[in-house]
């Protein structure tokens, strides 16, 4: 049951695209896009969910934890201070969340875990936005 050869194309396109983006990003823009990844692939799992896709579900899931562990590792404990901390705290709660969505099959854990990580990806957002205004003042 393989991809056709339009499909592969499309994929592949995705890929390279994908791949530009991050070769191009700014250390701000990454971690927006490891984000952007955790409500994505929380959203596939939400779809595997209802439609009864027990594999595509665990995939998905285990996709945004690996995210989310990633966005951990990004975090600068050293100077970070109470934020860093915090977030860390934040990080870890909603992979431990994922992996009961998981075990329970519960989509409101999945809505949960994308409301917090939509929330945090929002002020992020708007840090880049005041960073932006700043070098065009400079």
């Amino acid at each position: 049951m393989g991809m056709s050869k339009p499909r592969i194309a499309v994929q592949q396109y995705k890929n390279v695209s994908l791949q530009s983006e991050i070769a191009a990003a700014s250390p701000h823009r990454l971690i927006q896009m490891l984000m952007e990844g955790v409500v994505t692939k929380i959203a596939a799992a939400r779809h595997c969910m209802q439609n009864a896709n027990i594999a595509g579900k665990g995939e998905s899931i285990s996709m945004a934890i690996s995210i989310i562990d990633g966005l951990r590792a990004s975090l600068d404990k050293a100077n970070g201070g109470e934020i860093a901390e915090n977030l860390d705290n934040l990080y870890d709660y909603m992979g431990r969340r994922l992996l009961i969505a998981n075990l329970k099959n519960d989509e409101s854990i999945l809505l949960e875990v994308s409301d917090l990580i939509s929330e945090i990806k929002s002020a992020w957002d708007a840090i880049g936005s005041e960073l932006k205004e700043v070098q065009s003042a400079t």
